[in-house]
């Protein structure tokens, strides 16, 4: 059942995973995201992370203490980041190779995917990082 009246938008998705702050560094470092806020509680550090200049809009929250994400082989579950050229998709590509990341060499695929590589997150998360997609 669909309620009419309602219009929900998403605000934000939270990941809860093993080590926090390499999880943090990881998402600045290759997303450029920065902490737009930060929540201690019982001695554990809950951080918000966002856009420069989105804070208000979406928000990626990073919990504490969590199991790990195991994610199969078949499973293609990932979160997407959108890059402005293919030499931003490469640079990335290739810093992931360097830290030992770098999940899918970066490769051109027919509209609307573009072009894309993929690095795993210190939580074990797959992580896209695309442009030519006609998202952002």
């Amino acid at each position: 059942l669909r309620v009419k009246y309602l219009m929900a938008r998403l605000t934000h998705i939270a990941l809860h995973v093993k080590d926090v702050e390499a999880c943090k560094a990881f998402y600045m470092k290759y997303a450029n995201l920065i902490v737009a806020h930060k929540r201690e509680t019982n001695d554990q550090c809950i951080y918000w992370l966002s856009e420069k200049g989105k804070e208000e809009e979406f928000i990626f929250v990073l919990l504490p203490k969590g199991p790990g994400h195991l994610q199969s082989e078949q499973d293609f579950s990932h979160l997407g980041f959108a890059l402005q050229s293919k030499t931003a998709v490469d640079e990335i590509a290739q810093q992931g190779k360097q830290d030992g990341l770098l999940l899918w060499e970066p490769r051109q695929e027919p509209y609307p995917v573009g072009y894309y590589c993929g690095i795993l997150d210190p939580d074990g998360n797959r992580v896209e990082f695309s442009f030519g997609q006609p998202l952002g």
